[in-house]
């Protein structure tokens, strides 16, 4: 957090909505707006804009692919499991 010896002005324009934002996500993290703009700056990382559209689909397209995989694995461990119980007329 910033002291008050290191803080500078400054004065921005925002629109309503991000002034409306920025009450909502200050009051719900019960500290003020100034802070959370300063951490929005200090998150802020440009170098991350530089990744190309492609790679960021095709990133995703291989994280849903995993995701897929391990849910219909995991079904068909349920349904096994199901029928098992169901055999021994437990369910």
């Amino acid at each position: 957090m910033a002291t008050a010896e290191n803080l500078v002005r400054k004065q921005i324009m925002l629109s309503t909505e991000n002034i409306e934002k920025l009450d909502k996500l200050s009051k719900q993290r019960g500290t003020s707006a100034a802070e959370i703009v300063r951490l929005s700056i200090d998150s802020y990382d440009p170098d991350t804009s530089e990744i190309e559209e492609n790679e960021l689909l095709e990133l995703v397209s291989e994280r849903l692919k995993e995701a897929i995989k391990e849910t219909a694995s995991t079904r068909r461990r349920l349904n096994k499991a199901i029928r098992k119980l169901e055999s021994k007329g437990t369910a």
